[in-house]
Order: structure tokens, then sequence, then C-alpha cells
């Protein structure tokens, strides 16, 4: 096995050495870049040219436009999508340890790298996702694994190395859903993502496979097959975590929030359902034993605390603009930004100890109607 995976790194790093490095101006105003600054950014996934839109949070929470970067590849449309172009969460992902941003270029069939420095981007690379509609990514150290919806859904793996990727061609693996399922935006899978210990990676297919899928990870990348979790008429989409590391997802069938235990044999139990009494409870974002659920259908939040059991508590319910997409809360949990995608705009509140939120701005994102891709830090 330590020969196999010593023969795989040769490879990558091989690859990763061919590799072009892209170094972009910004079109930031100029001003000190420095670690103190927490920005927002925010993916407008554009058809005609994908960009990220950086925002600057003030001590109150709102936003203030500082950049805007193009990722060098297109953004796409779902069929049948209205307000969720992507019908996706984490197709903008933030890696924290080496501050890079992941962004996928649905209709060019790639994925941005940026370097993050303060509210200021710098594009390194675009690779190909190995697949056809990139909609998601994910990262747990030097791995990174990227999802994409069309041709049946697939995964596709890679290593970063030395903050490029390197796509390793055996950490390929097709979903096999069915290709001609109709509509796309609610057929297509949703999500990709690893528990909190990166042992296993995590796929949602909504109502093409109404199951959840959970790769086992080891030494050499993902299991040949993931072990399923069906629940007919579910239709699950998003997915975060809890503060005790249980699953927590969206059912956008009933419109209601589910959490599970995760077993070590990669099987999941369903522990708690509850409704959100919203319409098209898709996008999750979570802080503590906090957890958010967008409502695209009802321009919507709706708070939800979790137990210790796994139990969910209904707690309120907050308006937002049009069409509730994708939401990220900040790494100091005091504010979650909630993208509203029938304008393209992003809604701003800030977290309060009981759990509720006050609205404290809005703005509206430069060609960005439809647009999913947000993340705070």
């Amino acid at each position: 096995m330590k020969k196999r995976l010593g023969q795989l790194v040769a490879t990558t790093v091989a690859t990763a050495a061919s590799m072009t490095l892209f170094v972009v101006p910004a079109s930031a105003s100029p001003r000190d870049h420095d670690a103190a600054v927490m920005p927002v950014f925010v993916q407008t996934d554009a058809a005609d040219g994908n960009t990220i839109v950086a925002y600057d949070r003030t001590p109150s929470g709102a936003l203030t436009q500082r950049g805007l970067y193009a990722t060098g590849g297109r953004g796409g449309i779902l069929e049948g999508a209205v307000v969720d172009n992507l019908a996706s969460q984490g197709s903008l992902t933030y890696d924290r340890t080496r501050r890079l941003l992941y962004a996928v270029n649905a209709g060019s069939d790639t994925v941005t790298v940026f370097s993050v420095r303060g509210d200021r981007l710098v594009r390194r690379q675009v690779i190909s996702s190995g697949g056809h509609f990139p909609v998601s990514v994910a990262v747990h150290g030097n791995l990174v694994y990227v999802l994409n919806a069309l041709d049946g859904g697939s995964v596709q793996g890679y290593l970063n190395i030395a903050g490029h990727l390197a796509k390793v061609p055996s950490w390929h693996r097709s979903l096999g859903l069915d290709p001609a399922a109709a509509p796309q935006f609610t057929h297509t899978p949703g999500q990709i993502g690893f528990t909190p210990d990166g042992s296993k990676l995590i796929v949602t297919t909504k109502a093409g496979g109404n199951s959840i899928e959970v790769f086992p990870v080891g030494q050499l990348g993902i299991a040949a097959q993931p072990v399923v979790t069906t629940d007919p008429g579910a239709v699950p989409f998003g997915f975060a975590f809890d503060h005790a590391g249980r699953l927590v997802v969206t059912e956008a069938g009933p419109n209601s929030v589910a959490t599970y235990a995760i077993g070590r044999n990669a099987q999941l139990t369903k522990l708690d359902t509850r409704a959100t009494g919203q319409a098209a409870t898709c996008w999750i974002a979570a802080t503590g034993d906090h957890v958010y659920a967008a409502n695209a259908g009802s321009g919507s939040l709706t708070g939800l605390r979790v137990g210790r059991d796994g139990a969910l508590t209904s707690l309120s319910t907050t308006a937002t603009g049009a069409g509730t997409v994708d939401v990220s809360i900040s790494s100091d949990s005091k504010f979650l930004y909630a993208q509203t995608g029938a304008a393209g705009g992003v809604d701003a509140f800030r977290v309060n100890t009981n759990g509720s939120l006050t609205k404290v701005g809005s703005v509206i994102v430069p060609s960005a109607i439809g647009g999913e891709g947000i993340v705070a830090l």
C-alpha cells in the first residue's frame, strides 16, 4: 500500500508541475489587505463570465463592496431553475488552512482556485472538473473533491500540492443517476462534503436518487462504492454538521430538516425530522447547536436548535428577499448571510444569543440573479 501511495504522489506531483499558474491583478481599490479583514465572497454564476464579488463587513455586519474577480470560466443554468442556477450547496468553498477559495464554473466544466489575501483574491489555477456541470466542492486537508451534476452525476478527486490541484484519475466515481431525469434542477445531485474528521465523503442526490451516499475515505482515496441511505420522497438537498458532528440535512420533498448519526461503518441513522412550514427548503448553515434552513419558495430562513440527542426544536422564521438560496455564517458566528436569487442579492443578519436573527442590511450583487455560492470569513 505504501508503494502504491508513493507512486500516486509521484504521478500527481508531476502533473502539478505541468500546470499553469495564473496571477491576475485585483480590481479592488487599493488599501491595506491585512489578515484582520473579515470579508464575504459571493459567486455570480453569470453565464457570460463567472465572477466572485468581494465584500467587507462592517462592525454591524453590513456589507461594502471591495472588488470583482473573474474566475476565468462561465456559470451555468440547470433546466427548470428559476432562482437557483446550480440547485446546489457548496459551489464556493474556502480552505481556511491554506487560505484558498474554490469556485465552480458550471458552464465551462472547470474549477477555479484563488488565493485569499484579506478581501483580495489572486487567481492561481483553472482546472477541469473531471465531469459535466460542477456544482459543489469539498475540502479536507490536502484532499479536494468536486461534484459534477450532469451525465448521471460524478465525483472527481484531487490532491492539493503546494496550493495547486492535481487531478487523480483513479479518484473518479460515477453516481449512476438517470441522466435523462427531468427537470434537471430537482434530479441532479445537490452537495458534496467531508465529515468533520475527514473519514467520510457525503453526497446528496436530491430527487435523482432520494438518497444520501457516504464514501469511506482511505489512504488511496474514497471507496469504490458508497454506503447508500435512501429516503423515498425526501429529496435530500443541502447539509451541514452540528456541534456534535451529526449530519443535518434539508429535505426539499416534505420541506423539512433532518438529523442523522453517522456510524463508523458509514451507515446513517435518522434521529429526528422537523417540518419548516415553508416552501422549497433546500440550503442550510450551522453554528454551534443552531441551524438555519433557507426556503427558496417562501423567501425565508427557518432557525432550529439541535439537542444533545439530535432532536430538533423550531426557533423562528425570518423573512428575506425573494428566492432565498445559499447561506453562510461568519467564522465568529455573529452574522448570517443569505443569497436571494430572484434579485441577485445578499441579506445580512445578526445572529442573536437566543438564535433569532436581526436584519442589518442587504446588497445587490452585480450580475448575480440566480447566482449561488457564498462564503463568509
